[in-house]
């Protein structure tokens, strides 16, 4: 039994009384950076993205149709770290509330302006679902989602107020995918959205190195970080990662990436160990955001050429009660909400046994970098009730 809402909420209203004002200042200046045009502006004036450059997804960058989010430095992380360098790359404030708007920015602008699609149908634990219908109605799209019954009522509510037609279908995120690929195969003019297993939206997320390259370069860090800390759903975000990494060479400077999960929703870990694609029979985890049964197989070709030119990967697992701390201590540093699934990433360093794990595991000397990609399916109420359940 959880006590009353009104409790729940006052349980933590005391410790988070300045998220909102931070949090809405904060995005407001995220806002304000990006460029915006209008597409008419952008078909005079296109852009060539320059992979060599690291200019990828150019044209729906000029668009404003995902931010650059700021680099920022963890002191409360870097004092648990023994004072090494720890940054936080905020992406829970996309205008979504997470990373996905970067992969369906390019996705959605390559569809629109490549083969004229104007209608998607998308399947989403609830994340992607949020990007899509953000992002798609700016380039005129018309958006349907299909998600699980496992998705929290407020993301349903925010997806129906961003105009998306949603349906809730299917115990997990795969048997929502069936009705969506279903429904798509059977409408000539609209187009099937992965909510990560798509190359067009790892490119789009490929643009988080580059951006952190840029801003390490600003807090006069040279090279690659020592490591990348994110969490892992599907792996598009993963292969995203190595993407970006391959073209920086940060691979070959011996970077790592760590692969961060709970233990109930681990198929990229399963898949790691194993060597080869896991399907789980089931995700029994708080982080919903992570329920993919099995993760894409370019995950781990892409692991494979990471560790080739020299980098390294590992998996952080987490239980539901430390994603669940991380994302409290996170709230109590940093002044901003996010999920479960994201906390899973802020657990291997809030965590000290991950924590010992982790720093054994990357190079020696230089910064860890903290994919924070946020996620919308989170409260005062929520997170209350999680701090409830997990660590009372």
């Amino acid at each position: 039994m959880h006590p009353p809402p009104y409790r729940r909420k006052a349980a933590l209203t005391a410790l988070l009384a300045s998220l909102a004002p931070v949090g809405t200042s904060a995005f407001s200046a995220v806002r304000r950076a990006s460029t915006v045009t209008s597409m008419s502006a952008a078909a005079a004036d296109p852009i060539s993205p320059d992979p060599e450059a690291g200019d990828v997804a150019a044209a729906s960058r000029s668009l404003g149709l995902f931010a650059r989010t700021p680099l920022v430095p963890s002191a409360p992380l870097t004092e648990l770290c023994s004072g090494r360098r720890v940054f936080l790359k905020l992406d829970a404030l996309q205008a979504s509330g997470s990373f996905k708007d970067r992969g369906m920015a390019h996705l959605c602008h390559t569809l629109r302006s490549e083969q004229g699609i104007g209608r998607l149908i998308s399947s989403s634990g609830g994340n992607a679902g949020l990007a899509v219908a953000t992002v798609a109605p700016r380039l005129d799209m018309e958006v349907s989602v299909v998600v699980p019954e496992t998705t929290k009522a407020l993301v349903v509510g925010r997806l129906r107020r961003l105009g998306a037609d949603v349906t809730v279908h299917g115990a997990n995120w795969n048997e929502a995918d069936a009705l969506a690929r279903e429904r798509a195969d059977a409408d000539d003019g609209a187009a099937y959205v992965s909510p990560y297993d798509n190359p067009l939206l790892w490119t789009g997320h490929s643009t988080v190195v580059d951006e952190v390259r840029e801003q390490l370069a600003e807090e006069g860090v040279g090279g690659a970080p020592a490591a990348i800390v994110a969490s892992v759903g599907g792996g598009g975000l993963l292969c995203g990662i190595f993407e970006g990494m391959e073209r920086h060479s940060w691979d070959g400077a011996g970077a790592a990436v760590i692969a961060a999960e709970t233990v109930g929703a681990a198929s990229f870990g399963r898949a790691l160990e194993s060597g080869a694609v896991v399907r789980l029979s089931s995700i029994d985890s708080v982080a919903t955001s992570l329920g993919a049964l099995e993760v894409t197989e370019v995950a781990l070709s892409r692991t494979a050429g990471h560790r080739g030119r020299g980098g390294s990967v590992s998996s952080s697992l987490c239980t539901d009660a430390e994603a669940v701390g991380a994302c409290v201590r996170f709230a109590e540093d940093h002044r901003m909400l996010i999920e479960p699934a994201c906390g899973a990433a802020l657990a291997a360093l809030y965590s000290e046994r991950l924590r010992e794990e982790l720093l054994a595991a990357i190079p020696p000397e230089g910064p860890i970098v903290v994919e924070v990609c946020g996620g919308s399916g989170v409260n005062l109420d929520l997170l209350a009730a999680w701090k409830e359940e997990f660590l009372s």
